[in-house]
């Protein structure tokens, strides 16, 4: 029996407890360290997104908010909200049935469900939008019913939603399913014992545990369906005020010169992209949010 004084190997100590002897980077190597990738983040990410916003205002307010309210841009703002909200709503059911299925129940191809989750994270979004072009395009599998009854997918938004929702439906699967791998079912047993019904057990025990992970690939989620560009690129025609969404926008107005357009629409874009990852640092920094369900014990 250890000792209640006996102190852990250190090689086993948390890093918070870790003897300063054993930290082998000298003072000027962390600087260094530190330095470098301040500097990369400044290259790559905060001169880039200045010089857009100095690009979007380069002609005052007047021209950047003519920009924004020009028909087309307009319709490719709302466009792009819109298909961002079916997407995260429809990924939102499907991660949580997926997620359930697969921690709750054992069957058989359930790694195949696992590989087929995570096939968008492989396959590029142009491949994607190719592969809608050939099942509901004018030549493709169902392509000949669709017209005989009218009914318009590619070059028509409900391709644009289709290629956004299969882009980003792994999202909130991917955050669901290690958090309920690793709360069990101990509680939700409990609580069927207990006289719990199906829905009960998952809107009072399931839900309140997995809410903070569910919001993070919500976030997650949305940020991508704003800005996917590959596979609506694809499917959505380039149609003018009807089936160009932001980014599709932003690369006819660039094409034609049009530059303090295209900077002006981009900044809005990256505007609703830095809301979306302010929400997510404070959902990661924010003790209520803690990302195993809950605050910290």
């Amino acid at each position: 029996m250890a000792s209640p004084t006996a102190r852990p190997h250190p090689a086993l100590a948390p890093a918070s407890l870790a003897p300063a002897s054993l930290r082998t980077e000298s003072r000027p190597v962390r600087w260094l360290i530190t330095a470098v990738a301040i500097a990369f983040l400044a290259v790559f990410l905060i001169l880039p997104l200045i010089s857009v916003f100095q690009q979007a205002f380069s002609h005052g307010l007047g021209a950047y908010l003519g920009a924004l309210g020009d028909p087309d841009a307009l319709s490719a703002i709302r466009l792009t909200l819109l298909v961002a909200a079916i997407s995260v709503a429809a990924n939102l059911v499907f991660g949580v049935v997926a997620a359930w299925a697969i921690t709750r129940f054992q069957f058989r191809g359930k790694g195949m469900l696992m590989a087929l989750i995570d096939l968008p994270f492989s396959v590029s979004p142009v491949i994607a939008g190719l592969i809608f072009v050939l099942l509901f395009g004018a030549q493709g599998w169902f392509g000949a019913w669709l017209q005989q009854h009218d009914v318009a997918i590619i070059f028509a938004v409900p391709g644009v939603v289709l290629a956004t929702m299969f882009v980003t439906f792994p999202f909130v699967v991917r955050e669901l399913v290690p958090l309920m791998q690793e709360q069990g079912t101990q509680e939700e047993e409990a609580a069927i014992l207990l006289g719990a019904t199906g829905l009960q057990t998952f809107f009072r025990v399931t839900l309140p545990n997995i809410r903070w992970a569910l919001l993070y690939g919500v976030l997650l989620c949305n940020a991508r369906a704003m800005g996917e560009f590959g596979a609506v690129s694809v499917v959505s025609g380039h149609v003018r005020g009807e089936t160009d969404t932001m980014p599709l926008h932003i690369e006819i107005l660039y094409n034609e010169y049009h530059l303090v357009p295209a900077f002006a629409v981009a900044s809005l874009l990256a505007l609703l992209a830095l809301v979306t990852l302010a929400a997510k640092t404070l959902l990661e920094t924010s003790p209520l949010g803690h990302r195993e369900g809950g605050p910290p014990q």
